[in-house]
C-alpha cells in the first residue's frame, strides 16, 4: 500500500553480534512503541537480511509530515534516551540515516519482503528525480512480484541535527545520500527476481551517480494506532 503520511525516516545498519538479541527485543518492545507514541508517527517496520555482512538491518518509519520529525515532541525523545536505548546505541555500527520527503508512493497491501535502494544522483539529477517519481512508482509497482514502490528525496538539515542519541552513536559513521526507492515485494525470491527490472527502470530515466541496494525480510510491523 502507499506509505502513511508524507515523510518517513529510513534507518540501515548493524548491531554488533553480542548485542543482537538485546536489540531485537530491545526495539520491539520499547523502542518502536516509543517511536510510534510521538505525534505524527503514523507506522514503523523493521526488516532484516542475516546474510549480510554490511548493514543487516533496515528500519523504517512514516510519518505524517517531515515537521515531525523535527518537532519537539520527536527532540525530546532523542534528548531524553531511556536506560535500554542509552545500552544499546554503542552497539550500533555501520549507520545510514535520512529524514525523506515522499516523492511518490503507490501499491495495495504490504509485503513480505523490501528492497531498499539509495542513490546518489548526477548534478540536477535531483530535478528529474522529483518529476519523474510518480511515473517510476507505478512502473516498478506494476512488475510482476511486487506490491509498492515508494521514492523519497532526502532531508539532510533535518537528519543532522545532533541529539544525545546521535552522541551515543558517535562511532558510526552515518552516510548520507540523495533520495531513496523502497520496493515492496510478495517475498525474496519474487524481489530479488524483480531488481533487474527496477534498477533498469531507474537507469533508464534517472542520473545515477552510484546506487547501494538489498533486499530484506520483514521482522516487524506497528502502526501507531496499535501503540497504547
Amino acid at each position: 500500500m502507499a506509505l502513511k503520511g508524507r515523510a518517513f525516516m529510513a534507518v540501515w545498519h548493524d548491531i554488533a553480534e553480542a548485542g543482537e538479541a538485546e536489540y531485537n527485543n530491545w526495539h520491539t518492545r520499547q523502542h518502536m512503541p516509543e517511536r510510534l507514541g510521538v505525534p505524527g508517527f503514523l507506522a514503523g517496520r523493521r526488516a532484516v537480511d542475516w546474510n549480510l555482512k554490511h548493514q543487516r538491518w533496515f528500519t523504517l518509519y512514516e510519518t505524517k509530515t517531515l515537521e515531525v520529525l523535527s518537532s519537539d515532541d520527536y527532540r525530546a525523545r532523542l534528548n531524553n534516551p531511556t536506560k535500554w536505548t542509552t545500552r544499546n546505541q554503542p552497539n550500533f555500527l555501520n549507520f545510514a540515516r535520512s529524514a525523506c520527503i515522499t516523492s511518490a508512493s503507490t501499491g495495495r497491501g504490504i509485503g513480505g519482503a523490501l528492497a531498499t535502494i539509495r542513490l546518489d544522483l548526477e548534478p540536477g539529477g535531483l530535478t528529474d528525480f522529483e518529476a519523474q517519481a510518480g511515473k517510476l512508482a507505478h512502473r516498478i509497482a506494476a512488475l510482476d512480484g511486487v506490491v509498492g514502490a515508494h521514492l523519497g528525496v532526502a532531508a539532510p538539515d533535518t537528519t543532522r541535527v545532533k541529539t544525545r542519541e546521535t552522541e551515543l552513536r558517535a562511532d558510526t559513521g552515518e552516510d548520507i545520500f540523495d533520495a531513496v526507492v523502497l520496493v515492496d515485494g510478495v517475498g525474496r525470491r519474487e524481489l530479488e527476481a524483480a531488481m533487474p527490472a527496477i534498477k533498469a527502470a531507474l537507469q533508464d530515466t534517472l542520473k545515477i551517480a552510484s546506487e547501494q541496494s538489498a533486499v530484506y525480510d520483514l521482522a516487524y510491523l506497528l502502526a501507531a494506532e496499535d501503540v497504547t
